[in-house]
Formats: structure tokens, C-alpha cells, sequence
């Protein structure tokens, strides 16, 4: 049951905008993007709300590395703020290739750092934290259900980085809040333990819980983040707050290739992006997701990525068909067929189950009006284009971009550049309509 009845609060772990997000990563934000599709037809108001890193996200995932935000600054011979645009463009544009919904808030952690540290002061105020000459460090020791959650196994933990980092830790998987021991990071502020940085697991602590509450319904983040980033979350929401931040915890598994996991380090990358170059609708990719079950994964190939985009294909030229037909418009939704439709969808988002549903229905004795009609429902959820023939108008990535920026002025309450925007957006032919499940941009 949810926190408030009637309506539901989302929180995903977004992207660390320093690289390109590949369909690895994308294949975690389709199965955000079902997810909150789902609780929305099911009728309940969700707030969904996604972070941006562009700071703080050391290589290790823990305390340790280079800041990835520092690192692809380094490689690519630009400011970190560049790079973190960049990126951050390419994941946007990812997601309306793929045509997921936007987040109701897509927060920057860059523009969250008083949050982080008042979050950091509370945890500190409650007697949770301790510091050190790195920090401000998290005291799991006071958090007796640390390694519940991961099922970790603490005594066999290597700790040797860590204490090596830092021997006046408490405990080698103590960890950090707010950094101080890098004068050489770009990115500081000050604050009450010295000029620094953020940690990683803060960040998404600070802004969740801004938006959403000390306590909200739903958050997601793939599988690796279970480890340590949920974990240390977990944690935090207990220092801060004395009980968890999210009710549930949903996590999706891996896109893989054949011959392993997709990584950017060995460079066994593919972004949607590289797919539209190679001549495959971002919609065939969509569908290939949707054959799967978002908690065991998907293993990628060509070969099922050509046979999804084939199934695609055949249902954009049946809603084309049933369109022309005389009756197309005044069709009914057949109840027995969007019943089985809702019974996978309630099975942990068994998308596949659903789109056997679809198949079935495409293929029954039923009216080829109650069929469009029916396929159109279910699409609610599929997301596939199909009322616009499988496309539709393509906004420009420029318009895009500023459309993001006016969310995130108003989010910040910056009326004056909010309506700069809105009037800029005008002037080139554009208006963005405000709802409560996003925007939607519109040509005038």
C-alpha cells in the first residue's frame, strides 16, 4: 500500500553524466519508465523525481578514485560543467529517442550542495558521523542492520583500500558524507568540516528526501546498486531520519552481450544513438525490452534486435490497417483482454506476459475497431508510438534542451529565467504545456 492513498512517490538513481549512457544503462531507465507508466494507469498520482550526478561519484563506487565527473574533463580537454552538459544531452536525448516519459524533477546534484550539507549536519547532530582527515565519515557501527539489506558478509570484506585511505576510520566500510582531503578536486564548496565535495551516496539521500519526503514509496537503481549505494542510502535515511527513506526497493538486472557485461572501460559500447546509425528504430530496442523481465535482465544481440524491430513493424502496419477501416474511432476497449493485460503488468511488471497479451488480442475474433482500440490502452504502458504510426514529430534536440533547463530554473524557483525561457521557446515556434506528470512540448 502507499504512504498516501491514491498516489505514489518514485525515486530512480540516474545517470553519472562523465560518459555516454549506453543501452546497458538505458535499459534501467525503460524499466524506471514501465514502472511509473504502471502505477500512473493504475491510477495513482506518482511523483517521480531523477538524479543527475555531475559531482561526487568517485571511480571506485566507494571512497576511493578520481571524481568520473574530473576524469571525463581530463580525457576530453573540457571543463567539468562542459562535460557534464554534454552527457547530460546525450542521456536526455536517449530518452526521447526511446520515448521515455520525463521525470516530474530531474535534479542536478551540483545545484542540491546546501540540501547535502544540511543532510550531512543532521546525520553529524544525531551522532551518526565522525571525522577524519578525508572527511566527515557515516559510523555504520551506530546502525546495527548495516549489512542487512545486501545480505554482506562484513568480516570477510577486503579492507585493506579503505584502511589504507584512511586508517582513522572507525571501520573499513565506514564511509564518506562530505570529502576534504582533495585540494586538487575542482568542484568545492565550503562547509561546516572544511572546503570539499559531496559523497556519491549523499547526494541521492538529500534530493530524494527533498522532494519526496523522509519516507516515500518506490526506489529504483540496477542491481549493482544494491552493494553499496542502497545500502549506504539505507543507512543515512536511518542517521537522518531513524527509518528507512523508501518502503520498497525495486532493481533491475543487466543488459549483457553474448560475451559478457557491456562496459565502457573495455569499450563494448552501444548507445541509442549507434543504433538510429545503423538504421534501427529506437522503438525496435523498446520492444526488445519489453520481451524481457526487467529483474533477471536481457541478454543483446543484432540478431533479436532485428526480430524485435520485424514484431514492431507488423504492429505499426495493423494500427495503419485498422485505422482506415470505416469504424476506426468508435471502437471499445475489450475488457477481457486489457483484464489479462493488467493481471502481467501486476506480476512484477511482467511485460513479456503483457505482450503476449497484445498478440493474443491482435490475433482474436473481436472487431478490428475494439482491436485499435484495445491496442491503444495497452500502449499506455508499451510506449511504442503506435498512435502516431510508430514516429512522430521529432522536436529539436536544441528546443529539447531548453524545454529541461526552463524545468529545472522553475524547480529552483528562478521565475525570471523560467519565463526568459518560455519566451525564448516561443520565438522558435514552441510552448511547453506543464502538467502533473511532466511537460509536453508543442509546436505553436
Amino acid at each position: 500500500m502507499p504512504i498516501k492513498e491514491g498516489e505514489a512517490g518514485v525515486y530512480s538513481c540516474g545517470p553519472t553524466v562523465y560518459w555516454n549512457q549506453h543501452i546497458g544503462n538505458m535499459y534501467a531507465f525503460l524499466f524506471d519508465d514501465i514502472l511509473v507508466r504502471t502505477l500512473r494507469y493504475f491510477g495513482y498520482k506518482t511523483s517521480w523525481v531523477m538524479n543527475i550526478t555531475d559531482v561526487g561519484h568517485l571511480t571506485s563506487d566507494g571512497d576511493t578514485g578520481e571524481d568520473k565527473l574530473e576524469k571525463g574533463a581530463k580525457r576530453e580537454g573540457l571543463s567539468v560543467k562542459e562535460v557534464a552538459m554534454r552527457y547530460e544531452n546525450q542521456f536526455l536525448d536517449s530518452l526521447k529517442k526511446l520515448n521515455v516519459s520525463m521525470p516530474n524533477t530531474l535534479c542536478r546534484a551540483t545545484e542540491h550542495i546546501p540540501e547535502q550539507i544540511g543532510l550531512a549536519k543532521k546525520i553529524e547532530d544525531r551522532g551518526f558521523a565522525y571525522k577524519t582527515k578525508t572527511g566527515l565519515v557515516f559510523d555504520t557501527g551506530k546502525f546495527e542492520d548495516y549489512d542487512k539489506f545486501a545480505n554482506l558478509k562484513l568480516e570477510e570484506m577486503d579492507s585493506g583500500a579503505r584502511v589504507d585511505v584512511d586508517e582513522e576510520k572507525k571501520k573499513a566500510w565506514d564511509f564518506l558524507l562530505w570529502i576534504t582531503n582533495q585540494p586538487e578536486h575542482i568542484m568545492k564548496w565550503e562547509s561546516p568540516w572544511g572546503e570539499g565535495f559531496p559523497g556519491w551516496h549523499l547526494e541521492c539521500t538529500a534530493m530524494s528526501t527533498k522532494y519526496l519526503g523522509d519516507q516515500f514509496d518506490i526506489h529504483t537503481g540496477g542491481i549493482e546498486h544494491i552493494g553499496v549505494h542502497h545500502t549506504n542510502e539505507i543507512a543515512q535515511g536511518y542517521g537522518a531520519f531513524g527509518h528507512q527513506t523508501a518502503r520498497y526497493w525495486l532493481h533491475n538486472a543487466w543488459l549483457s552481450l553474448k560475451d559478457g557485461k557491456m562496459s565502457k572501460s573495455e569499450g563494448t559500447v552501444i548507445t541509442v544513438q549507434d543504433l538510429v546509425e545503423k538504421g534501427y528504430d529506437p522503438m525496435a530496442f523498446r520492444y526488445l525490452f519489453l520481451t524481457s523481465q526487467y529483474n533477471k535482465g536481457l541478454v543483446f544481440s543484432f540478431e533479436s534486435l532485428e526480430a524485435a524491430g520485424k514484431a514492431y513493424k507488423k504492429l505499426v502496419n495493423l494500427v495503419s490497417e485498422w485505422k482506415s477501416g470505416e469504424n476506426a474511432g468508435n471502437g471499445e476497449v475489450n475488457l477481457d483482454f486489457k483484464k489479462e493485460f493488467d493481471q502481467a503488468l501486476a506480476n512484477n511488471l511482467a511485460t513479456s506476459e503483457a505482450l503476449a497479451v497484445v498478440w493474443k488480442m491482435v490475433k482474436a475474433d473481436i472487431p478490428e475497431e475494439d482491436k485499435l482500440a484495445t491496442l491503444f490502452k495497452f500502449n499506455e504502458i508499451l510506449g511504442l508510438r503506435l498512435e502516431e504510426g510508430g514516429g512522430g514529430e521529432e522536436i529539436p534536440e536544441e528546443i529539447e534542451k531548453l524545454a529541461a533547463e526552463r524545468k529545472v530554473a522553475k524547480e529552483n524557483k528562478n521565475w525570471e529565467e523560467s519565463d526568459r525561457i518560455r519566451d525564448l521557446l516561443k520565438e522558435k515556434g514552441y510552448m511547453v504545456e506543464d502538467g502533473s506528470e511532466g511537460y509536453k512540448i508543442k509546436k505553436i
